[in-house]
């Protein structure tokens, strides 16, 4: 006789869904698959993979910035590596994206290309409209940014996928401290 599974309680199905929850079940899940010697980028590209996976996004992107908000490490999820090769450098954080170095928020728009300061899009970079980031803080400075786009559903991006980012951020923002610097 098949064992008989527990009922999901209504507690569990919220938990089911927590995007915190989500986020470090996922990680919990990836990171060990790691190599034993990996490079500060590998486990960085997990937080971008993820970050696209569970929010469902097109492309996924993870920008580290210098104090001086120069990018020293971007990471991407979705770009085939043709289209990846003929990108020859990544976007540098002006425009839109700009203010999550100014005040550390997350930022959504529906349409990231109606934005009034957009700019800054390196020649080759692929069209996207939808967007939500979110900063990395590293020893209380914004040390790089989180974000993704398009969701493949055709829904906008919404609070939870906000929170789900903001986990993955939390943990590149370790990886930065603890295997970049």
């Amino acid at each position: 006789m098949p064992e008989k599974q527990p009922q999901a309680t209504p507690v569990d199905a919220r938990i089911e869904h927590d995007p915190e929850r989500r986020a470090l079940a996922a990680l919990a899940e990836r990171l060990p698959l790691l190599p034993d010697r990996h490079t500060p980028d590998q486990s960085l590209q997990i937080v971008v993979d993820l970050a696209r996976d569970l929010t469902s996004a097109r492309y996924g992107a993870l920008a580290v910035t210098d104090r001086a908000d120069r990018v020293e490490g971007f990471m991407v999820a979705g770009l085939e590596s043709s289209e990846l090769m003929r990108l020859r450098t990544p976007p540098q954080s002006h425009g839109p994206l700009g203010s999550l170095r100014d005040d550390g928020r997350p930022v959504r728009f529906e349409d990231v290309q109606q934005h009034a300061k957009a700019f800054g899009f390196p020649s080759h970079h692929p069209e996207m409209s939808a967007l939500v980031g979110v900063a990395i803080w590293v020893n209380g400075e914004v040390r790089g940014a989180l974000y993704v786009t398009d969701r493949q559903d055709g829904q906008p991006f919404d609070r939870d996928d906000e929170r789900l980012l903001t986990t993955l951020a939390s943990h590149a923002a370790t990886i930065i401290e603890t295997e970049w610097y």
